[in-house]
């Protein structure tokens, strides 16, 4: 944790205004291979690959493996990504208000060595890019802003973990524990301890996933009461005044990007539906359950439009024909939605229902996904893919990104 000690750290963070930043941290780059041309900042013909480390999802295969094991695994999935022809790699490294690098703000991730605060003996992500850019990948660091457990006990968090030194934070949720969004401090100290791997790192691009407020459970409400009574005056309702509170975040996250690593490109991979058109006329026409705007109070459309973002990935996870929301129906939608702007549009697919027995039958052909794609192309501001994830790559269930390499990427690495 460095001499100062991360309650220490806590407390300098919360009497931080967010989007100030740090004196001296600011530094330019060349972007190399990955130079964005003509002033604009859209790069065309992103080819990526999620790769999840929550629960062990793809790396590392199990908690408490050795270091030596560990690095050979997260190299062999860099090398599948090369294989496969893909130019990216999106590599979760703040799953749960935890670090897969030495973090002087919170812990070392307990699917690292299967305990919170363990050191693993090695730096994951600042292996993870220099080997990706040896192979000529782009390295995005994924963040999840919010997220402070999986579970819903603080004690067995690590006893210096933020979220046990700060409990006035922490909002319990369907069996998880959250950082309040609605806190002032709270967005100050999310966005030190994400900015801390940008400053120490050359990653390519910082990402968010599609969490800002939680999905809704049934019969659960997220208790942020008092910070509604301190915090929002001025606005029409509580919504507004979380959609204001992770507008902020993603402005503030925006500006102190730049501010700390001159370059470095600013995702967000929302939930697919912003808003259905029967709630609103802009929105999709879709009749999905969720719908971000409403549910996560994440407007990604004022996110597009006011260029707080770089690229948007939307998670269109669903099959060609899908009733609910079809992948056909919002793939234009989301094409329109970024005409007139800079923000590359990289469509996000659902490798993982690929061959899956207990997805519907369009996901059991292996040529549908490679459809969604030969259907993207006919879209101008489509500018790539996402592929969810990792695993799935390697593992390619059902020929179905073999199917994708070969109809779309060239049918070998040597294309990339």
């Amino acid at each position: 944790m460095g001499s100062i000690g991360r309650r220490a750290l806590i407390g300098m963070a919360a009497g931080v205004l967010a989007g100030v930043t740090v004196a001296g941290d600011a530094v330019a780059r060349p972007r190399g291979a990955q130079e964005i041309a003509a002033g604009s900042r859209r790069t065309r013909d992103f080819r990526g690959m999620w790769l999840a480390t929550v629960s062990n999802r793809d790396w590392p295969s199990a908690p408490g493996l050795s270091a030596d094991r560990q690095r050979a695994e997260l190299l062999a999935h860099l090398d599948t990504a090369v294989e496969r022809g893909l130019r990216a790699v999106v590599f979760q490294v703040r799953p749960a208000a935890d670090a897969l690098w030495p973090s002087p703000y919170e812990p070392w991730s307990q699917w690292l060595t299967g305990t919170q605060g363990g050191d693993p003996g090695w730096d994951p992500l600042g292996t993870a890019v220099d080997e990706a850019h040896r192979r000529g990948l782009e390295l995005h660091a994924w963040f999840n802003p919010y997220r402070a457990a999986v579970h819903a006990d603080p004690t067995r968090l690590a006893a210096d973990h933020p979220a046990r030194l700060r409990p006035d934070w922490v909002v319990p949720y369907g069996g998880k524990l959250y950082y309040n969004p609605g806190l002032p401090e709270v967005r100050a100290f999310v966005q030190e301890a994400m900015i801390d791997a940008v400053r120490r790192y050359d990653v390519d691009a910082v990402h968010f996933d599609d969490y800002f407020y939680p999905y809704p459970v049934a019969g659960q409400s997220f208790d942020d009461d008092l910070a509604f009574a301190r915090h929002g005056a001025g606005f029409a309702d509580r919504a507004a005044w979380r959609r204001a509170n992770i507008d902020l975040l993603i402005q503030e996250m925006s500006a102190r990007i730049e501010e700390t690593r001159a370059g470095v490109r600013f995702g967000v991979s929302p939930f697919a539906v912003w808003r259905n058109a029967a709630t609103d006329p802009r929105g999709s026409k879709t009749t999905a359950g969720v719908q971000t705007y409403d549910d996560l109070h994440a407007d990604t459309r004022t996110w597009i439009h006011r260029g707080w973002i770089d690229h948007v990935v939307p998670q269109i996870y669903w099959h060609i024909g899908f009733k609910a929301a079809d992948y056909a129906v919002l793939l234009p939608w989301w094409n329109d939605l970024v005409q007139g702007t800079d923000v590359s549009l990289y469509i996000g697919e659902a490798l993982y229902k690929a061959g899956d027995s207990a997805q519907p039958a369009p996901w059991q052909d292996p040529a549908e996904l490679s459809r969604h794609l030969t259907l993207a192309s006919g879209y101008d501001r489509v500018d790539g893919h996402c592929f969810f994830s990792a695993r799935e790559v390697r593992a390619d269930r059902g020929g179905a990104m073999a199917r994708v390499v070969a109809d779309h990427y060239g049918g070998a690495s040597a294309q990339r």
